[in-house]
């Protein structure tokens, strides 16, 4: 429930537009994908300043959830999950090289379509845009995400 509430708030969130409208141009319909990456990226980047325990062991307990709970995981992500935890996807998004390489990959998963692979360019070219963009659209997330959670 909080999920899908949050889906929709980010998707309709005009900091969140701002960011895609600076990809349309080269990327279409897949700019909100690229800028959920983007802003994975910054998050991961920032992570200490959202949490307190470790992105490292934060990610390790998460894989090991996982782990945990293989058999009720949809069949995506058990084919995926090895890869993911193997090349630890999820912090190597701190890095602009590990935004870049998850890049690819959502391109080769499009048939090559989508050309992400090269959103990496403008990832360069406006970070401190899309760095700005990220802090203030998750500052208002998380007042965002706790009032709904306080309703739930």
């Amino acid at each position: 429930l909080l999920h899908r509430a949050i889906d929709s708030y980010t998707d309709l969130h005009p900091t969140v537009r701002q960011s895609t409208k600076r990809l349309h141009k080269n990327y279409g319909h897949y700019s909100g994908v690229i800028v959920d990456i983007l802003y994975d990226h910054f998050l991961a980047r920032n992570w200490k300043d959202y949490h307190q325990q470790p992105l490292e062991k934060y990610v390790e307990d998460f894989y090991e959830l996982l782990r945990n709970s293989y058999e009720i995981l949809p069949g995506r992500i058990k084919r995926m999950m090895p890869y993911m935890i193997s090349d630890n996807w999820l912090v190597s998004y701190r890095t602009v090289e590990g935004i870049s390489r998850i890049l690819a990959q959502m391109n080769v998963r499009t048939k090559g379509v989508s050309r992400m692979n090269f959103a990496v360019v403008e990832l360069e070219e406006h970070y401190d845009e899309f760095e700005n963009e990220f802090t203030s659209f998750f500052a208002n997330l998380i007042t965002y995400s706790q009032n709904k959670l306080s309703k739930l």
